[in-house]
């Protein structure tokens, strides 16, 4: 689960992380508003979208405008804030589609006199969660961790004792942070890292993370996400979901129970098990085809969740062909066939189905398929299956 940058920083702020003074506006009216209120000779308009890139990011209908600018009065503020408000914010995140902006974060200027790169994420080579800094800092990260990944430094960390002072200490040293700014860092990394494990996060960054002119560490943007896994502990963290910024299609299947991600390609992939389901889409890309989709449904779907699967499926125009990969193991195939035929009564099928079924009652399943009167393309395996609903959309 991801959230916008202005909530990640109230938790920053609410666990006494340094980040800098900041009000939500969602019109230019506001915008100019909370440039008074801030109080100081400048401040950042910064776009709310679940995207990186943004201060390199451009309004699709207007390129002149930057997802991040600077101002220097209420009025500037108010005429940024009105041109990003409404407009689709085009970043190297979001695709050329870009997403809708529907409310920006004026934030106060900061006395900037470095700026460095942080991070944490789960490293499961070594089963610890990671602290990451570079020296590099800025919106070039990706960049620098493909071309000179000598200047990426990391302490893994566990997850009970968190991260040590001498581990700050280390990458003060390697970072060239020096005299009182030490201190602060000591303070702000270990602080991060608690964070991190408390709230279950899979990923917590700060990019840019600044040394100020008076040596202090802050936090000049901040990006989060959660382990889905663990959101029943935190039902505060759940009220901060945005779902206007997920896929529609994701959020549908989500409230049925059903793991779903929306590809790029032409054919509709309904399969149980989320290692089935990649090399499903493994076998079809060899064989020369897209997947359109990731949609897992488990090892005990009923007939209702099957049927909602491909309604999903075959709402995607995209979708030129469905492959039904099943092993019954939990899940029996006379299930899941059973479920095929009773979602073809109310699902409107109007591409070619393949199934291939494997596993517990494999026989009587693939029988209630052949007997059903279904138009059905039935597979002996997942290669035979790969060629067929390939050979289908071709």
């Amino acid at each position: 689960m991801k959230i916008h940058e202005f909530q990640a920083k109230q938790l920053l702020r609410t666990a006494n992380v340094a980040v800098p003074d900041g009000i939500i506006a969602r019109s230019a009216e506001e915008a100019a508003a909370a440039f008074k209120e801030l109080g100081g000779p400048f401040a950042v308009v910064k776009a709310q979208i679940h995207a990186g890139g943004r201060g390199k990011g451009t309004i699709k209908s207007n390129p002149d405008q930057h997802g991040v600018q600077l101002v220097k009065s209420a009025e500037e503020a108010a005429t940024v804030a009105g041109n990003l408000l409404g407009g689709e914010l085009v970043t190297i995140q979001t695709g050329p589609a870009g997403r809708t902006v529907k409310q920006v974060l004026v934030e106060a200027g900061c006395d900037i006199a470095r700026e460095l790169y942080l991070g944490i994420v789960i490293d499961r080579a070594c089963g610890m969660p990671v602290l990451m800094a570079s020296s590099e800092g800025g919106m070039n990260i990706e960049d620098v961790a493909a071309n000179t990944p000598e200047l990426i430094f990391k302490e893994a960390f566990d997850p009970d004792a968190g991260l040590q002072s001498y581990q700050v200490r280390k990458l003060c040293y390697r970072l060239g942070i020096t005299g009182k700014s030490v201190r602060s860092a000591d303070s702000f990394m270990r602080t991060l890292c608690k964070l991190f494990v408390k709230l279950d996060c899979s990923l917590a960054e700060i990019n840019p993370l600044v040394v100020t002119g008076a040596g202090e560490i802050m936090a000049l943007d901040a990006k989060m996400s959660f382990d889905d896994n663990a959101m029943f502990r935190h039902p505060e963290l759940v009220e901060l979901r945005d779902l206007d910024e997920e896929d529609p299609a994701e959020v549908r299947a989500d409230k049925s129970g059903l793991s779903y991600v929306q590809l790029d390609g032409s054919i509709g992939c309904l399969v149980n098990g989320a290692g089935l389901a990649m090399s499903t889409m493994d076998l079809i890309k060899l064989h020369g085809g897209e997947p359109a989709n990731f949609l897992d449904v488990g090892g005990s779907a009923k007939v209702e969740q099957v049927t909602e699967a491909f309604h999903i499926l075959l709402e995607d125009k995209n979708v030129k062909a469905v492959l039904v990969n099943i092993f019954g193991g939990i899940m029996r195939c006379t299930t899941i066939a059973n479920a095929i035929v009773e979602a073809y009564k109310v699902v409107d099928f109007n591409v070619p189905l393949v199934v291939r079924l494997e596993g517990t009652e494999v026989e009587e399943g693939r029988k209630i398929l052949a007997d059903c009167g279904i138009d059905i393309i039935g597979a002996s395996d997942l290669t035979d299956a790969a060629n067929k609903v390939v050979a289908a959309v071709s």
